[in-house]
């Protein structure tokens, strides 16, 4: 049986037209199912260049395109985030943070309810801080926990604190993990990510502006993270989770690890490595994009 998204939000029937506003698009201006109704695979990440260079990549690696080939941004309309797609595949950029994934996955979740769309897999590409890993490690997502390492993420709606839950689809990670394995370039692992509310504090890093605590109590934060199940650390991954469990979507994290945590706060390496390193996840995923493809 096809598995459609589950929209959570009776109001939008209502609605004649829906108005995408950071992507520029609307149900009243294009023609959804047409754009998009042959998507299959959504691979979200930070920056617009990254997912440019992903499309790039996959369009090449699933033979529909060639070397040195332009993708148009379909969100060119605004600058707030971009999109590229080829064939099965849709690549968008969300931003930095939870607010700023939340409001990209909002309208990413009604453009593929409006194209009709079905069997979607999200996958959510990324670099982060590892912890207790060696640089350049893949970790890919079992649960999102937050500073506390609890398994959920607290949002405040209409005044009221609601808790949602931040599992991730674990055959969908032990596929990744198995495609890891058949690619044998690169050390991955299944752990838990630590998602943040910023980057300086809220990560336990000592080079911020403001920092009112000392190398000793933050490494052993970072150890109870460790003896808890986390593996690494970055700023989405619980609100990706949860949305994507609320619209019934399989979805994965995967990222790379820059720099182990209990060894540093300052990423050290050289651009060459850092640009080798954050290759890795747009690797493995596409591997498995043509892995379910059948073109492997």
């Amino acid at each position: 049986r096809e598995n459609f998204i589950n929209l959570c939000n009776p109001h939008l029937e209502k609605m004649k037209e829906d108005i995408l506003y950071h992507f520029a698009l609307g149900t009243g201006t294009h023609d959804f199912p047409t754009l998009f109704g042959d998507v299959k695979f959504v691979c979200v990440g930070g920056s617009p260049s990254r997912m440019k260079a992903f499309i790039a990549y996959i369009a090449e690696e699933l033979g529909l395109g060639s070397p040195g080939c332009d993708y148009p941004n379909i969100c060119a309309g605004t600058d707030r985030y971009a999109m590229y797609k080829v064939g099965p595949v849709l690549s968008v950029s969300h931003g930095m943070g939870i607010p700023s994934i939340s409001i990209m996955l909002h309208e990413l979740i009604k453009l593929l309810y409006h194209a009709k769309c079905s069997d979607i897999t999200i996958i959510r590409i990324g670099t982060s801080g590892g912890i207790g890993l060696e640089p350049g490690s893949v970790v890919i997502t079992r649960q999102s926990v937050d500073a506390t390492f609890k398994p959920q993420l607290e949002q405040v709606v209409l005044g009221k604190t609601v808790i949602r839950s931040t599992d991730l689809d674990e055959q969908l990670a032990k596929e990744l993990m198995q495609c890891s394995k058949e690619i044998g370039q690169f050390n991955t692992v299944i752990g838990n990510t630590m998602c943040t509310l910023d980057f300086y504090e809220g990560q336990g890093r000592l080079d911020g502006a403001i920092c009112l605590y000392d190398e000793e109590e933050k490494l052993q934060y970072l150890k109870n993270a460790y003896d808890s199940g986390v593996r690494n650390i970055e700023m989405e991954s619980s609100v990706f989770a949860a949305m994507c469990n609320l619209s019934g979507v399989k979805a994965a994290v995967v990222c790379v690890t820059l720099l182990n945590r209990l060894e540093g706060d300052q990423i050290s390496s050289s651009h060459d490595i850092l640009m080798e390193y954050q290759q890795r996840p747009q690797k493995l995923v596409g591997y498995f994009i043509k892995k379910s493809l059948g073109k492997v």
